[in-house]
């Protein structure tokens, strides 16, 4: 049944016949003979300090491409990992390795946003595809890249998504926003702050430097300010160990992050306690053990039988993109520019969403959830739009 509901997804069409090896990426167009073998790449920060958000969707990815090789296509896939510990020059490396040297035919990532404002450039100019499951700074979409795309909406999505969140369903009057100064955190707290703004609350700010242990300077700011509810924009590393200060020194206001948060990393750096009741704001959907529809169902399923844990973060995203990639392939197109044209009238019933993309690669679906710690476990409170705080 898990194998099933997986190979339902991927389909079982034929791919086309060859022998030789794929067309090198940089050269796009179409190969004379189809190869037997391509290869695909999947590139994000799988051994750095937030790989927690990155193994998912890598896990997602793998779980389709290993599915679709089990059925003896004509065109396996053979999924080539890039860890570029979110380093952009180093990702950029392992990009230009990827085309020069791998010869992939396509590109699920970068995961984040920093790495994705330098390897695009790269890939654009090679004419190689992408697909990010992580990656949602908004201006990303804006450089008028043909073969970049994400499979979720962006931080101008989800930080308006956050703050309404804040302003209406939490109901608070008085926030502190903060952000870490990265290509991430920054934007999307000033979307969160813009999102509040409108609403009519006007929060403080401030930043801090993940990089550093001792965020005392940040967290007396907001223990004077007293605000009912704090906003951090940046990843789970630096969120466990603020919420955690901010606690210490007495304060109880509702702590919010965005997806960079969302792991259970923000538990383990917070502590249990200090981390019930958190909220996480997030463009992805994580399936919950209570899911019933049936294909997402089969999705979960699936990888807890392969990786023996349940979908985290981005997982059904990671899956949405290679399904994208396996889909052009099985149809028929093994050169970058084939895949590209693919890609641009995809219109899938994914698990994470439907999944179409826009003229400037972004996906069309706009959904924002809301997840919440409780009892050390970070579960799904339902859509920005529609979330009840218990």
């Amino acid at each position: 049944m898990l194998a099933a509901g997986v190979a339902l997804t991927l389909g079982l069409a034929a791919c086309s016949s060859g022998g030789t090896e794929a067309t090198p990426a940089a050269e796009g167009g179409s190969s004379a003979a189809a190869p037997s073998t391509v290869k695909l790449g999947f590139m994000g920060d799988l051994t750095g300090a937030n790989a927690g958000i990155v193994i998912p969707p890598r896990n997602g990815a793998k779980l389709v491409v290993d599915e679709y090789n089990k059925t003896n296509p004509a065109v396996k896939i053979e999924l080539v990992e890039y860890d570029s510990q979110a380093d952009p020059s180093k990702a950029v490396a392992l990009a230009q390795q990827a085309i020069k040297t791998d010869k992939i035919v396509g590109l699920i990532g970068p995961a984040f946003s920093g790495e994705s404002a330098q390897v695009a450039p790269v890939l654009e100019e090679a004419k190689l595809p992408s697909i990010s499951a992580s990656a949602t700074n908004a201006a990303l979409a804006t450089n008028g890249w043909k073969y970049w795309h994400r499979v979720l909406p962006s931080d101008s999505i989800q930080g308006p998504g956050i703050g309404d969140f804040i302003a209406t369903g939490v109901g608070a009057k008085k926030v502190f926003v903060i952000d870490d100064k990265s290509e991430y955190g920054k934007p999307l707290a000033d979307a969160v702050k813009g999102a509040l703004e409108a609403k009519g609350v006007k929060p403080e700010t401030d930043s801090l430097d993940p990089a550093e242990s001792d965020f005392s300077s940040v967290v007396n700011k907001v223990a004077a300010a007293k605000p009912e509810a704090i906003f951090f924009g940046g990843y789970y590393a630096a969120g466990g160990n603020l919420l955690k200060q901010l606690r210490d020194k007495g304060v109880t206001a509702k702590f919010l992050s965005g997806d960079g948060s969302l792991d259970k990393g923000l538990i383990d750096g917070a502590g249990a306690d200090n981390a019930e009741g958190a909220l996480v704001g997030c463009p992805c959907y994580i399936a919950t053990p209570d899911v019933t529809d049936a294909k997402v169902k089969a999705f979960a399923d699936a990888y807890k039988a392969a990786y023996s844990a349940d979908p985290a973060i981005y997982a059904a995203e990671g899956f949405d993109a290679a399904t994208v990639f396996v889909d052009a392939i099985k149809a028929g197109n093994v050169t970058p520019d084939k895949i590209n044209e693919f890609i641009a009238t995809v219109d899938l019933a994914g698990v994470s969403k439907q999944v179409k993309f826009e003229a400037n690669g972004e996906v069309a679906a706009k959904d924002i959830y809301i997840y919440q710690v409780k009892d050390g476990a970070i579960g799904l409170l339902g859509k920005a739009t529609e979330a009840k705080l218990g």
